[in-house]
């Protein structure tokens, strides 16, 4: 199998630049998106805003930045919001996404999750066909590429849970795949043994 400078397997590579492409897209989907309103924000985070002529502006987060609308126009898009979500209602809900592009950000999600039942399975097989417990060089960038995806997806739902647990698990998993590939020379193994038995001469 080739590696990238000797260090990542190729299809690793790809792997990893697909993700990557894949957040963009999503994150540039979610940019074009024809209302920027986001309808996701909590009640108290929104904030009314006194013009100079006295009329009132809600300011609401997107994506391209902070937005100043009219009371009126802030119900429209309350309304658009809620339309939209009686035409494509089931799947809306079931994903508990607001737009079509959040479709992207779940399905990347999906992949991460089961990279990281797939890991248990192949882990798993290898053991049964070895008839002992064996953790292959294969579960180590599973658990990697399921981390980065689901890192990724939760940081497009803001869920700080389970950013931390997968951000701490990534860390380890990019350790082990060091020591597997830049093992440390200078530590004693046990094919290195010092005062091996005398062979028993019949």
């Amino acid at each position: 199998m080739k590696r990238l400078g000797g260090c990542l397997p190729s299809w690793a590579v790809g792997v990893l630049l697909a993700v990557a492409l894949a957040g963009g897209s999503a994150a540039a989907s979610a940019a074009a998106q024809g209302d920027a309103v986001d309808l996701n924000t909590p009640l108290r985070d929104l904030k009314l805003e006194q013009q100079p002529d006295g009329q009132i502006r809600v300011l609401i987060d997107t994506p391209t930045g902070q937005e100043r609308l009219t009371p009126q126009a802030f119900l429209d898009a309350v309304d658009r919001s809620q339309k939209r979500h009686q035409q494509d209602g089931f799947l809306f809900t079931l994903f508990n996404i607001t737009s079509w592009h959040g479709v992207l950000w779940v399905t990347l999600g999906l992949m991460g999750q089961v990279l990281f039942t797939g890991r248990m399975i192949v882990q798993w097989l290898v053991s049964e066909k070895e008839r002992r417990s064996v953790v292959p060089p294969v579960f180590w960038w599973m658990s990697l590429l399921g981390a980065t995806m689901l890192i990724l997806y939760f940081i497009w739902r803001k869920d700080i849970v389970g950013f931390i647990g997968q951000a701490t698990g990534w860390m380890i998993y990019t350790r082990n795949l060091w020591m597997i590939y830049f093992p440390d020379h200078s530590r004693p193994t046990i094919a290195d043994d010092p005062a091996p038995e005398p062979e028993i001469s019949r």
